[in-house]
């Protein structure tokens, strides 16, 4: 049963205590902070990469549907996908308004259902942060490399993907890598440094990261609109029909793909305790950013499938792809800065958000004590954030963005369902406590939104699955190994750290 002691409320606000060296984190986020934050987060790698293959399908290359595309009802995936994600942004908002505290699923956890399961989602948003920002980066250097070829520079093949994305994606061009000792070599080095910028503005200050997120946001939604406000013009209606060639299974396969356009709100919570007056602005954060994010992808959605054939945007740079087919090619450079942009400001947002994590569960005896220190001087998590980027940066230069969206969607999804579960456990087990925002309807909202995200889990590939049970064993094997042993509420015991057995 020690395994499923959860932290009284009390005792979880009550650990609010500087990390290690007597410093704790800095409040100095506001409202508009959190909207931009969640902007940043969302607005990304998804809508400019991932909408092309949500729209046309996979096919392996034998022949094999991997999965089937959503052609132009690829709006209806995303509406599905805004109002799954509106399910779980209320249960976020109730519980980030309830616990303002860094960590965000893995806190709710902790205090709902008890600390092994509070392990396995601080294990699993790993996927979601460190691993969906290694396919951020894979994305970020193709379309740096796409937007240096518009000006006539052809940044070399081998120094802008990783080898495992030569392997998978362009087999054919594997002969034209260098060699090591006979062994093909592929650096993606424009991923690397990227990676490196962000961690170190990230170390000297959240706010100073914030502004920089929020002069990204404008230029980011100026490009979207750009994008839409041009597009429209050139739509054929002709390119809508079929609307929905693949039936309801490839609008539920192509909002299972486009899913991870929709990661990143639920960083805003990672950054709860940087809040001002969190039990108002983090819900107001969260279900802002994710009511504007929806509204931008449906209107996206729609130019980019009437502006040409569905079938044609099949690639990692859909929305350039289609100005160039489109006879637009003046704007395919705009696109592809929009896009670089864009994706760094998911960068900054999930690398923000890994190392607070890490930070509550250091904080808690589950990780090292070294993994919740905080610099003196910038009042940031600056040895996990150092250390994300590292992670981040080389799993850019080893693994395949393919891969890395279907882990980061099915590990994003999997923390959804369990915040939405954890609402309910503190309704029975803490029903009279002050609530600074109630989930409208929980009994509905909540076990709907739970079901809800596991129906678009199982829209992903059986490999996809295969990987994360792997993932999830690998935490199980840690936590025993080491959290259980070196727990704070082991050690306290149900008197001393506020335990419910």
């Amino acid at each position: 049963m020690n395994l499923f002691r959860t932290k009284s409320l009390d005792g979880l606000l009550g650990s609010l205590s500087p990390g290690e060296g007597g410093v704790g984190l800095k409040r100095s986020l506001g409202q508009l902070d959190l909207v931009m934050l969640g902007i940043g987060a969302v607005i990304g790698a998804g809508i400019f990469s991932s909408i092309g293959t949500a729209a046309v399908g996979e096919v392996a290359p034998d022949g094999t549907v991997v999965r089937y595309g959503a052609g132009p009802a690829l709006i209806l995936s995303f509406a599905l996908l805004g109002a799954v994600c509106a399910l779980a942004g209320l249960c976020y908002a109730e519980l980030t308004a309830l616990i303002p505290i860094a960590g965000s699923a893995y806190t709710y956890a902790y205090a709902t259902l008890g600390e092994l399961i509070a392990w396995i989602i601080g294990w699993d948003l790993i996927l979601e942060y460190a691993v969906g920002n290694v396919a951020v980066a894979i994305a970020w250097s193709g379309y740096f490399a796409s937007l240096l070829r518009v000006f006539g520079i052809d940044f070399p093949f081998w120094l802008a993907h990783s080898i495992r994305d030569v392997t998978h994606s362009y087999p054919e061009r594997i002969g034209e890598l260098p060699t090591v000792f006979g062994m093909p070599i592929a650096i993606n080095l424009p991923g690397i440094v990227i990676v490196a910028l962000i961690t170190w503005l990230l170390v000297i200050g959240i706010k100073e990261s914030a502004r920089a997120n929020n002069a990204m946001v404008v230029l980011k939604l100026a490009v979207l609109a750009l994008f839409v406000g041009v597009g429209a013009m050139y739509v054929d209606p002709a390119n809508w029909q079929p609307f929905a060639p693949n039936g309801w299974k490839g609008i539920h396969q192509g909002a299972a793909i486009v899913f991870f356009a929709y990661i990143g709100f639920d960083a805003i919570s990672t950054a709860a305790e940087e809040t001002r007056d969190p039990q108002k602005n983090m819900p107001r954060g969260i279900l802002w950013s994710l009511a504007i994010c929806t509204v931008i992808y449906v209107i996206v959605g729609a130019v980019a499938t009437g502006l040409v054939p569905y079938q044609q945007l099949k690639g990692s740079d859909p929305l350039a792809r289609a100005f160039e087919i489109a006879g637009l090619g003046w704007g395919q450079a705009i696109i592809a800065l929009g896009a670089i942009i864009s994706m760094t400001a998911v960068l900054l947002v999930f690398q923000m958000g890994q190392p607070r994590i890490f930070y509550s569960m250091s904080r808690d005896g589950l990780l090292p004590k070294w993994f919740s220190k905080v610099h003196p001087k910038f009042q940031t998590p600056h040895v996990t954030t150092i250390l994300t980027g590292i992670v981040v940066a080389l799993g850019s230069t080893i693994l395949d963005d393919d891969e890395t969206y279907d882990l980061t969607n099915i590990g994003t999804l999997f923390a959804f369902l369990v915040v939405c579960v954890g609402v309910l456990a503190l309704r029975i087990k803490d029903p009279h406590r002050p609530r600074p925002f109630r989930v409208p309807f929980v009994w509905v909202v909540a076990p709907l939104g739970a079901v809800a995200c596991l129906y678009v889990m199982l829209g992903l590939p059986a490999a996809a699955w295969e990987r994360f049970g792997i993932w999830m064993a690998l935490g199980a094997v840690v936590y025993f190994a080491y959290g259980r042993r070196h727990s704070r509420l082991n050690a306290a015991g149900p008197a001393g750290g506020g335990a419910t057995p």
